[in-house]
């Protein structure tokens, strides 16, 4: 007599939009029970009503700047579902936009460092003795191109996601050995709610002017590299920051 696999279980932060969203979806989609972790409550329950269509789903708010916060929606999510398999850092926000270094503000730095880098620190703290204890699996950050050359006028955003990848490397370095894989994806410029909030039109065209593929990524495209390092990347793969940005650091 067979006994069938457990239900493979993915812990998401920033699920309730733009690429977090879309993995979310790619991850439920392929059979994952998914924790979707957001600060937007609101949005956060609507995401969990339309994923539950397709699959197991459930909404946990989660701040990441918030370190007990994030130990206690880890905590829940193993608590629901036994265990937890992967998890994809996708929490984040781009701050100030056109300032020099010497002109941007203090604010925006604590504020893009606490949410960009540090948050993601903490959420690696609580996922990844989970998924060791649960017999290994994969973790996946989002970083940036930002995170592997300069992004004028953006210095907090730039230095988070340069961390980020830091991050990235060390706990796949410090962990492959006890059967856990870290990686980071790197996008270049993804059409989201927070890129079009934060761009003025005469930005985008200048973005798309210079983009070698003509055009803007999906959050699809990104989501369902997470969930391919997720799923069915080798096991060899690990430590890794790649570029997903048309072609444009070619």
């Amino acid at each position: 007599m067979s006994t069938a696999a457990p239900q493979k279980v993915a812990f998401i932060t920033g699920a309730a939009s733009g690429i977090g969203r879309a993995a979310a979806e790619s991850f439920v989609r392929r059979g994952y029970a998914v924790a979707l972790a957001d600060v937007d409550e609101e949005a956060g329950a609507k995401t969990e009503a339309e994923l539950s269509a397709w699959g197991t789903c459930t909404f946990v708010p989660c701040d990441v700047t918030d370190d007990a916060g994030v130990a206690q929606a880890v905590a829940h999510t193993v608590a629901v579902y036994g265990r937890l398999d992967a998890a994809f850092n996708s929490a984040g926000v781009d701050g100030e936009h056109g300032k020099l270094t010497a002109e941007a503000t203090m604010a925006n730095w604590n504020r893009v460092i606490a949410v960009d880098l540090t948050g993601t620190w903490s959420c690696l703290r609580y996922q990844i003795p989970a998924i060791i204890d649960s017999g290994g699996g994969a973790i996946v950050n989002c970083a940036s191109v930002a995170g592997l050359r300069a992004a004028p006028t953006v210095s907090a955003y730039t230095a988070a996601k340069h961390g980020v990848v830091g991050l990235t490397r060390v706990a796949a370095r410090e962990y492959a050995s006890e059967g856990l894989r870290v990686n980071a994806i790197c996008p270049g410029t993804v059409d989201t709610p927070m890129f079009r909030e934060s761009m003025t039109p005469d930005v985008v065209e200048t973005l798309l002017a210079a983009a070698p593929i003509g055009r803007l990524a999906e959050a699809t495209e990104i989501a369902d590299i997470a969930l391919w390092l997720c799923a069915d990347a080798p096991g060899f793969l690990t430590g890794q920051a790649i570029a997903v940005d048309g072609g444009m650091g070619a």
